[in-house]
Parts: C-alpha cells; sequence; structure tokens
C-alpha cells in the first residue's frame, strides 16, 4: 500500500492549485500541469464539496449529467473521511501537517479520543476545546485574506457556529443557507465578484450512503440533488468564474454481517479510534488482528499515508502505534462505534480513495 498522492493529484493540490490561481503561494505543490490544464483561469472559482460522492459513484445512472462534467480523478487525503478531507481543504496542507488526523482522533493532552465530527467524547461528553484554534495558522482562508481575496463558504445554516465551522472556517465568511435554491442562488450571486473563492459544502450523498446504502431509493434522491446544486450553479455562473467539484471520500457499503465487532474484553490495554475501515491501535495491535479480517500496520511502515513532512508538532502523539486495515468488504467496530451505518469509508481502496474532477465554466 503506497497511500495516497500528495504531490499533484491529490485533492490538497487542488486546493493549491486554485489558491495560486488567485495570486496567493500555496504551501503545497499544486496540480500536476495535465490535470490543471483541465481549469480555466477565472476571476473567481466556486469548489463545489460533494460529501462522499467518490469518482466510482458517479456510475450511478442518476450521475449521468455530472459523469459528464468529469476531467479527472484526484486522491483525497488518509484517511478517507470528512474531517480529515475538509481540513486539509481549509488548510492546504496534507494531515501531516495539519494535524487532523483522523474522525476520532486522540488527543494526548485530554488523554482520550475525540469524535471531531461534534467535538465531544466518544460518549457524547462535550469537549473543553477552542477549537477554532485547533488548526494552523494561517488557514487557506487567512492567506488569501490577506492578499485581498475574499474566501467564502456557503452551506446548511444549521452548521453555522458549530464546533467543526468553527475550527475549519476560521477567517471565512460563513453564507448560511437553508435550503437548495437559496443554496444554488447564494453561489451563483458571490461568484459574480471578483477575487473570491467559494467553498459550496453539499452533504446529502454522504448521508444518505451512510444511513441507507448506494442501492437505496434516499440515496438516488441525495445523487439527483447533487445534480440540481450542480447543473443550477453550471447554468448559473458569472462571466469570468469557473466552478470545480471534487469530493472529500468515496464510500463503500459493508452489510451488517460483514460489520465485524471487537470484543469488549479484547480492547482492554488498548485505544482505538480512526475509522471502521482502517483502525488506528495504541497499543499491541498486532496481538488484537488475531482472527479478525483486517491486516496490521505498524505506524513505521504506513505514516506516510498522512502526507510529507514537516510534521505537526503534535503528529506523532495523535497518531497511533499502528493500523488495522480492514479486508475488502469489511468493517471493523469498536464498543464506541456507530452501529447503524451501512455506507462505510476511511480505507484506501479505489472506492473510498478517489473522488472525481468535475470543471464547468
Amino acid at each position: 500500500m503506497t497511500g495516497p498522492n500528495y504531490a499533484g493529484r491529490g485533492l490538497v493540490n487542488l486546493v493549491a492549485e486554485l489558491e495560486a490561481r488567485l495570486g496567493g503561494e500555496p504551501p503545497t505543490a499544486r496540480l500536476a500541469p495535465e490535470v490543471a490544464d483541465a481549469i480555466p483561469d477565472a476571476d473567481s472559482y466556486v469548489l463545489v464539496v460533494f460529501d462522499g460522492m467518490g469518482a466510482g459513484q458517479l456510475a450511478h445512472p442518476s450521475a449521468a449529467s455530472l459523469a459528464e462534467d468529469v476531467r479527472g480523478t484526484l486522491d483525497a487525503p488518509f484517511p478517507t473521511t470528512t474531517t480529515v478531507g475538509l481540513a486539509t481543504i481549509a488548510t492546504g496542507l496534507p494531515p501531516s501537517q495539519h494535524g487532523l488526523l483522523g474522525y476520532q482522533l486522540f488527543l494526548p493532552e485530554h488523554q482520550l479520543v475525540a469524535n471531531t465530527i461534534k467535538w465531544t467524547t466518544l460518549w457524547g461528553d462535550p469537549l473543553e476545546i477552542q477549537t477554532e484554534a485547533f488548526l494552523p495558522q494561517p488557514n487557506l482562508w487567512e492567506r488569501l485574506t490577506a492578499i485581498g481575496r475574499e474566501p467564502i463558504t456557503v452551506q446548511p445554516g444549521n452548521f453555522a457556529n458549530s464546533p467543526l465551522s468553527k475550527a475549519l472556517y476560521r477567517g471565512c465568511r460563513f453564507e448560511p443557507v437553508f435550503n437548495q435554491s437559496e443554496l444554488v442562488s447564494a453561489a451563483v450571486e458571490l461568484a459574480a465578484g471578483p477575487g473570491r473563492l467559494i467553498l459550496v459544502y453539499v452533504p446529502h450523498v454522504d448521508f444518505a450512503a451512510h444511513m441507507y446504502g448506494q442501492e437505496s431509493a434516499a440515496y438516488r434522491e441525495a445523487i439527483r440533488e447533487a445534480v440540481s446544486v450542480w447543473e443550477g450553479i453550471r447554468h448559473g455562473l458569472p462571466t469570468r468564474a469557473v466552478a470545480v467539484a471534487a469530493a472529500d471520500h468515496g464510500h463503500v457499503d459493508i452489510p451488517g454481517q460483514h460489520q465485524i465487532r471487537i470484543e469488549k474484553s479484547r480492547e482492554a490495554g488498548l485505544i482505538l479510534y480512526g475509522d471502521s475501515r482502517v483502525m488506528f491501535v495504541r497499543g499491541d495491535g498486532e496481538a488484537l488482528a488475531g482472527d479478525l479480517p483486517a491486516q496490521w500496520v505498524p505506524i513505521s511502515e504506513m505514516g506516510h499515508w498522512w502526507g510529507p513532512g514537516p510534521h505537526h508538532p503534535d503528529f506523532e502523539q495523535r497518531a497511533p502505534d499502528g493500523v488495522l486495515v480492514v479486508d475488502p468488504d469489511y468493517a471493523l467496530l469498536h464498543s464506541h462505534s456507530d452501529k447503524r451505518l451501512i455506507g462505510q469509508h476511511g480505507g484506501l481502496s479505489e472506492a473510498e480513495l478517489q473522488v472525481p474532477l468535475l470543471v464547468a465554466d
């Protein structure tokens, strides 16, 4: 396993490309030229992030019009999960450098694992963490503002002022919307102003895949909503604005009989976190692997999956001793894992790792 590409064909490189197009000096490599050539120059860019919509998922019959605008594929960062991907966008840095290493993240200063979507303990108690200071400074939004550009995010209003939004959008204008029509209208109207990077976040596909799976009517409807958002932005774009779309990760369906629960007695003396498809272990993960459908990989062999150095100052303290890479078509659950989910992600399978690059101008 080689891990994601961070050298020109990754989500982080798309962010670097857009920052450079707006006159900034990104801290990581831009897109490989043959990929970057698919994106026209513009005065403003709209970056649409379809949460959970991997490149392979555009083969769904309802996604045909989205597939027509695909200009290539990119690698999501490791692990292939929402908070890691969004932190990569917000900072323009790989996880090795921004420090948000997993959806469930060990915080040594608290000696516990945090749920980085809700910023609670794994059992739901709130954590006293100033999340607006969690990611490195300056982030993407602050760098753009410093050169006279305006970063804006358009997304569901119920996310405004959440602990995660405070972590991700420090220095970014937050434009709340409350339905699909408002989202499209806001994106199109804001794109008329020059020197803007507008991040549009669309959560529907991820939620439907998690809860109902990719064969469901709910998933089909979520894809149609994503198509409607993209088509609305695509056809409404003002002159000298370009829309680009990607995703933070893809999805795989794991049926219940392939969701393997670790016996609580086997968790003794270990700290388990990360994701159901690549579980992080602090402690003797090799002994835990045993008869589980997973391969133990020590950090010495996989630390580069988070990206190149220089490492975040807390990288070593937050990182595990290694990971359990779960076999294809399986998920691994510890005692605090969410046991309701059909759709899973976090691993390095093509379905989870590869995300589409769409372009409309």
